[in-house]
């Protein structure tokens, strides 16, 4: 396959295909959204960032105010719930 352009320069044909990456990198800013890594918390680490005892975080997710998750016989608790589970009160 072969392309010819015609009255184009060099400089024009390059200048074009910046301008076309550009326009491409751009788009590609706006909705680009990085996966963040997902951050688990141990009863303890949870405990201590929110300023509760153990046995709060036991009854909360006994409760279903907090959601557990299990590997082995350790339990953790997935940041990102624990920060929607954080509900805004309206005074």
């Amino acid at each position: 396959m072969q392309v010819q352009f015609i009255s184009v320069t060099p400089e024009q044909l390059q200048r074009k295909i910046i301008e076309g990456v550009k326009t491409q990198l751009e788009d590609l800013k706006k909705h680009f959204k990085p996966k963040e890594p997902k951050e688990y918390l141990t009863r303890h680490e949870l405990a201590e960032m929110l300023s509760i005892d153990l046995s709060t975080v036991y009854n909360w997710t006994k409760k279903g105010i907090l959601t557990a998750h299990q590997i082995g016989g350790r339990v953790f608790y997935l940041r990102s719930e624990v920060e929607n589970a954080i509900v805004k009160l309206n005074n």
